[in-house]
């Protein structure tokens, strides 16, 4: 509330950066606006994608829009990441991705060669991927509107028969599987940004995950729940998936990786490895009798080859997740409040 000659009235409420950053704002507005005025079965699972029915076909639909700053950074570009991001979405349900669709919105000015070697980047990443950009639209608007290149991507893909991936199928005593090091990405594009001289293997971990997942699934149907740790991080993620399933997850914090050099930075400048966002990160929950097969898979995939098991699922306290520290006490995590790096993807 705001005072004004003696009356109160009340302070009109604003979208801030937090609200992109995928951790409680973002959960916020999209459960108190975008659920609420879109209301309906599909969307109501708040997966990555959405799992939908046409006659007999079982299709899973997914878009994300990237307003990555800057540009161009270590390991990737706005463009790798537009594909990736879809790919990787729609992988996450369960389904083989197909085909996708890419909308531009160009800002006046913006280099020819830099858009020539965006859209190359994509082309390259959709072949990598299998799939293909089948339509698209581009606007152009005037200098100032945007900052340089907005990209959108939707994907649709076949889901796969033998794979059920909801929160529903999470339960206690499955184990947590992350397929690799985490703020590779965060960490990469935070340094192009701001001219930090960073260590060379600090670079964007982007990639697509759709084949690793699709032999995943085939040989390991039991896999219950799959998601990509992108905005909010690996604590955000596994917060929404607990508060989905109804459970806990217990954490080890000496069996999460993060590469020294990124956990150097984050010491230096003050972030949380565990909510910095990744783009080519899966997190899998799987009966733990599955876990080493799960694990041989994983690591035949340079993508995946540092996975390990990083906790388990309990049944209290339930919609919470904690972190056993290394000095053995424990710690709980909860949604990202605020935003540590805007602009991410």
């Amino acid at each position: 509330m705001v005072k004004d000659g003696g009356i109160m009235h009340d302070q009109e409420e604003r979208i801030l950066l937090g609200h992109g950053s995928g951790g409680r704002l973002s959960h916020d507005l999209i459960e108190n606006i975008m659920v609420a005025a879109f209301a309906n079965p599909a969307l109501a699972e708040l997966h990555d994608g959405a799992r939908l029915g046409i006659g007999g076909t079982k299709l899973a639909f997914a878009t994300d829009s990237y307003v990555v700053k800057p540009r161009f950074f270590p390991g990737g570009d706005i463009g790798k990441l537009a594909v990736c991001g879809t790919v990787n979405d729609l992988a996450m349900c369960g389904a083989a991705p197909l085909y996708l669709s890419a909308g531009f919105i160009l800002e006046e000015g913006l280099p020819v060669d830099e858009l020539r070697r965006i859209v190359a980047s994509m082309s390259t990443m959709a072949q990598t991927a299998g799939v293909a950009i089948v339509t698209g639209d581009t606007k152009v608007v005037e200098k100032g509107a945007v900052d340089g290149i907005y990209i959108n991507t939707a994907g649709i893909g076949a889901l796969l028969p033998q794979a059920d991936i909801t929160a529903k199928r999470v339960k206690p005593d499955q184990v947590v599987i992350v397929s690799g090091y985490l703020g590779d990405h965060a960490i990469a594009v935070m340094g192009e940004r701001h001219g930090l001289t960073l260590p060379q293997q600090i670079i964007s971990d982007c990639a697509p995950l759709n084949k690793l997942i699709q032999t995943l699934l085939a040989a390991v149907p039991a896999v219950s729940m799959l998601r990509d740790p992108t905005r909010g991080g690996l604590a955000t993620t596994l917060n929404e998936i607990a508060a989905d399933a109804g459970v806990g997850i217990l954490l080890d914090e000496s069996a999460i990786p993060v590469r020294p050099e990124v956990q150097a930075v984050c010491e230096l400048l003050g972030f949380d490895p565990l909510y910095l966002a990744n783009e080519g990160k899966v997190v899998v929950f799987v009966e733990r009798e599955y876990s080493k097969k799960v694990l041989t898979i994983m690591r035949q995939y340079p993508v995946s080859n540092a996975a390990r098991i990083i906790g388990t699922v309990t049944a209290k306290p339930a919609g919470q997740v904690a972190l056993r520290t290394t000095i053995g006490g424990l710690r709980l995590l909860d949604m990202l409040t605020g935003e540590q790096l805007p602009r991410i993807c």
